[in-house]
């Protein structure tokens, strides 16, 4: 737990997983992305999904959910996922239930960011996994991932994403909003088209939750990114003026995969652009 200001911020792992190295490093050749990220004989790298719960005192919020508990179980084999529902094992572990949760917000509607979203209940329904929660998302982002386009069907299963709608709990912003006093969006781009970040300040101190605009401290280059990237010259502008305003500022960097830190301070790099000065395991 991490106290920021007024709030309060807390890691809560939606669960491991392995892929590819070439996914996470796109056109990043392998001889220089394996010296910070060492594959395994299969090229896999380890993965986390860094979900950030934050308490201001008035509210529960968790920002992403993680794969979830819904994976096929080829698909949960090939990435060597966790068993059952790690979003709420961990929940629990921080002494919270799903029910104490009041806002899930959603930088992106990919499967390992928005899969914890939902379940399947006892009666074989799918239903929001947040039952007293409303949940955020940018309404063009909605838009792109719920349009039935044949090229996106595995990034947005819409079973993670139609039980929000069906249920009337989802709320869409449009651009950059205070979402709860502290908490706003800062669309980016870049990863999805309206993939957002989540700028969280309280006092004199901030951290930015990056998700996929930067998703380990292994990818702080400009032109470093994934290979799921949509729109790589937004992302390649977006980034560094991002992580910019993080170092100067002194702010927490929030990674949502690194597997071995979750958030960390940077400064300006003439190597590197910027690197990561000091980093924390969990929040």
């Amino acid at each position: 737990m991490q106290q920021l200001g007024n709030f309060q911020l807390t890691t809560i792992s939606g669960g491991q997983f392995v892929i590819d190295g070439g996914t996470m490093f796109g056109v990043v050749p392998k001889t220089m992305w394996s010296r910070l990220f060492p594959a395994d004989d299969h090229n896999n790298i380890l993965q986390e999904t860094n979900c950030v719960l934050v308490q201001t005192g008035d509210q529960n919020i968790l920002i992403d959910t993680g794969y979830g508990s819904k994976l096929a179980p080829k698909l949960r084999k090939i990435f060597a996922a966790a068993e059952g529902d790690p979003l709420l094992k961990n929940l629990n572990a921080a002494g919270l239930d799903a029910d104490d949760i009041d806002l899930v917000i959603l930088s992106h509607l990919h499967f390992d960011h928005a899969g914890g979203a939902t379940r399947i209940d006892e009666n074989g329904e799918l239903v929001p996994t947040f039952p007293n929660a409303r949940y955020i998302a940018q309404r063009r982002e909605w838009m792109y991932a719920t349009a039935g386009l044949p090229e996106l069907r595995g990034a947005y299963p819409q079973e993670n994403l139609l039980p929000l709608a069906e249920h009337q709990v989802i709320d869409f912003i449009d651009g950059d909003v205070e979402i709860v006093p502290g908490i706003r969006s800062l669309v980016t781009g870049g990863h999805t088209y309206h993939h957002m970040a989540i700028v969280i300040e309280s006092g004199d101190e901030g951290a930015v939750y990056l998700g996929d605009l930067c998703p380990t401290s292994r990818h702080l280059p400009t032109l470093w990114g994934i290979a799921y990237d949509l729109d790589v010259l937004q992302l390649r502008r977006k980034k560094p003026e991002v992580l910019g305003m993080i170092a100067d500022r002194g702010w927490w960097a929030l990674w949502d995969h690194d597997p071995d830190h979750a958030a960390g301070k940077l400064v300006r790099d003439d190597r590197r652009d910027f690197a990561m000065s000091d980093g924390v395991k969990a929040l």
